[in-house]
Parts: C-alpha cells; sequence; structure tokens
C-alpha cells in the first residue's frame, strides 16, 4: 500500500492519520478537508464557543511532521475504483478513510435558518446571542438544549418548538425526556411540545396550525444527516451511512468508514448502529488503520455522550434502543432530587443502556455493567444509595 487518503478533515478524519502512522505505515497520505480551518474538535462548539469562554477548538496536531499532504477547502465529489474525485481533480489511491461525517438537517422556507455545525457556525450565532434577542430554536434535541442553554444565559427570549412530546424523545424516548421539562421553565424558555413547524420565514416561524413564533434569529437543530451523497453510484453500500462490518471495513476492498458517516455493526448489542458522538470519532480509527492492513481488531464499544444542559451535566452510555432492553429503572426522584439517573435493563435484568444527570459516579460504573453484561438486582438497581456496582448480582 503505496498511497492511503482520508476523507474528511474533522477528528475522526485526523485520528485517522495519527492511527496510520501509529501502525507503522510510512507511505503517503493524502487528507482532504471541505474547510479552510485546521482540523478542530466540534462538541465545544456548542459548549464553550456558543458561551464565549473560547474561540476555537484546534486539535493538537502537527500534520508536517506526520508528513501529510493536506488539501484544504477541497470536497469530494465522487468515486470510482481506485479514484476519490474532488473539487480540485483526481486523487488516486490503495486504500481509503472515509470520515466525511454528517451535515445538518434543514427546514422548509425563505427565512435564514441557523445550524451548528462548524466553527463558524457558532461565531456567528455567539454574536446574534445578545440580551433581549428574540430566538426560536426547533428542536429539543442534544443541540437544541444546548444552544437553548447558551441563548437563555445570554439574556435572549428563548422559544423552543419541538415536534415530540418530550425533549431528546427521539434520543431517549419520551419517559426520559419529560425528566428534562422543568429545566426549560425554571430558565424562563417557552417550550413547545408536540408542535410542528411549517416554515422559517423571515420574521420567525410559521406552525403547522397556522400561529406564529415572532423571532430575529432561528436555530435549526432536529438532527444530521450523514455527508454520503458523493458516493451515490460507486457501489459502495449506503444504509443511513456508509455500512461497514465490525472492522470498520465497507463492502469495497481496501475502504473503510468511521466517525459520523459509519454504519457499523456492533456484536454487542447485535444490531448496526451509527452514532454521532465525539468517542466514536475518537476511538473507531484505531480499528480502522487496523483494517486497512489486514488485521482483525474489532470495533464494539460502549457508546458515549455528554451534554451540559440548563447547569447539569449529562451523560448517556450504551445503546437503550437494544430491543432487548423491556423496561427503565428510575434511580432517585427528578421532581425533588437534581440528581438523577435512568437504568435501562433487558429482561433478564443486564444493564442495556444508562443516562446520569449529575451523578458521574453512577456513569462509570454503569458503563463498566454494560461492557462486563454482568446481571442486576433491579431493586437495589432503584435505590439511588446503592452504588450500582453492589447492584450486581453473584
Amino acid at each position: 500500500m503505496n498511497h492511503v487518503v482520508v476523507v474528511g478533515a474533522g477528528l475522526a478524519g485526523v485520528r485517522s492519520v495519527e492511527a496510520l502512522r501509529a501502525h507503522g505505515y510510512d507511505g503517503r497520505i493524502t487528507l482532504v478537508g471541505e474547510e479552510r480551518h485546521r482540523p478542530y474538535d466540534r462538541p465545544p462548539l456548542s459548549k464553550a464557543v456558543l458561551n464565549g469562554e473560547i474561540d476555537s477548538t484546534y486539535v493538537e496536531l502537527d500534520l508536517d511532521a506526520l508528513e501529510v499532504d493536506w488539501r484544504q477547502a477541497v470536497a469530494a465529489k465522487g468515486l470510482r475504483p481506485g479514484v476519490v474525485e474532488t473539487t480540485e481533480g483526481e486523487l488516486p489511491f490503495d486504500g481509503l478513510v472515509i470520515a466525511t461525517g454528517a451535515v445538518p438537517a434543514r427546514l422548509r422556507g425563505e427565512g435564514h435558518q441557523h445550524v451548528l455545525r462548524t466553527i463558524d457556525d457558532a461565531l456567528e450565532l455567539r454574536s446574534l446571542l445578545v440580551p433581549g434577542a428574540r430566538v426560536a430554536v426547533v428542536g429539543a434535541g442534544w443541540i437544541g438544549a444546548e444552544v437553548t442553554t447558551a441563548a437563555a444565559r445570554a439574556g435572549c427570549d428563548v422559544t423552543v418548538v419541538e415536534a415530540g412530546a418530550a425533549p431528546l424523545g427521539v434520543a431517549l424516548g419520551d419517559e426520559a425526556g419529560a425528566c428534562t421539562i422543568p429545566w426549560y421553565a425554571k430558565a424562563g424558555v417557552d417550550l413547545r411540545l408536540s408542535t410542528l413547524v411549517a416554515s422559517v420565514d423571515h420574521d420567525g416561524l410559521t406552525l403547522a396550525d397556522g400561529s406564529r413564533v415572532l423571532a430575529d434569529v432561528v436555530v435549526t437543530g432536529i438532527g444530521v444527516r450523514p455527508a454520503v451523497a458523493w458516493l451515490a453510484g460507486s457501489g459502495i453500500e449506503l444504509d443511513d451511512g456508509v455500512v461497514t462490518d465490525e472492522h470498520l471495513r465497507t463492502s469495497l476492498p481496501g475502504i473503510v468508514a468511521v466517525g459520523d458517516c459509519a454504519a457499523w455493526w456492533s456484536r454487542r448489542f447485535a444490531r448496526r448502529l451509527r452514532v454521532e458522538h465525539w468517542d466514536t470519532a475518537l476511538q473507531a480509527p484505531d480499528v480502522a488503520a487496523a483494517a486497512l492492513f489486514g488485521e482483525e481488531a474489532v470495533y464494539d464499544p460502549v457508546p458515549y455522550f455528554w451534554s451540559e444542559q440548563f447547569g447539569h451535566m449529562v451523560q448517556y452510555a450504551g445503546n437503550h434502543g437494544d430491543p432487548r432492553a423491556s423496561r427503565a429503572v428510575l434511580r432517585g426522584d427528578p421532581r425533588d432530587d437534581p440528581k438523577w439517573s435512568i437504568c435501562w435493563l433487558t429482561g433478564d435484568d443486564r444493564l442495556t443502556a444508562i443516562l446520569t444527570v449529575d451523578r458521574p459516579r453512577d456513569l462509570v460504573q454503569g458503563r463498566r455493567i454494560v461492557e462486563s453484561g454482568q446481571r442486576l438486582d433491579p431493586r437495589r438497581v432503584a435505590d439511588p444509595e446503592v452504588m450500582l456496582r453492589d447492584s450486581v448480582m453473584a
């Protein structure tokens, strides 16, 4: 293998470059990225950057020392055998890492809608979050909740429009998401649930029932889609992202995929997963690099994610969408205690996922229990005074 091309210069792409060199590869590496910025981390965009604490999130990486040919402001347009077609010409390759990430979904309408995906998005939005500004946030998922937190903290008049019955309903289910509803009222945010948007207009939103939400700033946070349009017609298998096996190999030889665009097979959960979180971009590249060189490393983590919302640290590990999950067990009462957790258990009392709010010890212990597959005593799980590790059955 003489030339590896890495398409995508986000965290997954630059970690892939590092992993290739760490595995002893000394051939050519070309890194292709659409943005003009140096590679940077995305999680701080909706936290520290939006709150004005920092202005950049650059990844510490010396591409010159790694002998990488970095192509800035270059986008992939297509793929054919042994060649990536880009906006600056063709790039032949022996090995290919697909790390093109995801792009935000948008709503209908002629009004300007802000999204939060790039450093430029974050800096532009931050400049608009000023005291008294009317801000409409569409979507109460992870990003929507974090943008709402920053806008409310900045003194904006915030309205959140959510199609589901509860915040985070898509990510966690309505029962778990409903536990966060009081956070919005406490922050002075107008939260409108089970409400659909018909269009984004120049002066705000038109809702499906014909009513209006007037706004100076509209932020759309309704999720992202894997950035794989450039692979259409290439012969590579696509299904909500680039389909890979447990080694992150795609359906075409010599090509692997990592990060937000990769839909990988999980042995642990016996299903295909596509996880749009920082931990995946950080950890997957080592397995992908191994796969390019014919090694049999397996990518099968317990997915992990964290979010800062309304003064709370929210952490999640596992896969509550596991079809074996039969019930959710609450640790603590969110109505009375600001610190609580939810554990999803299988029919035979094994932990498949955990959500924690200001209970970091629960998260650490719960993640290890998901990894081990041990059975738990549900009655002890439900007692917030009992450490999770002490709920493991002999």
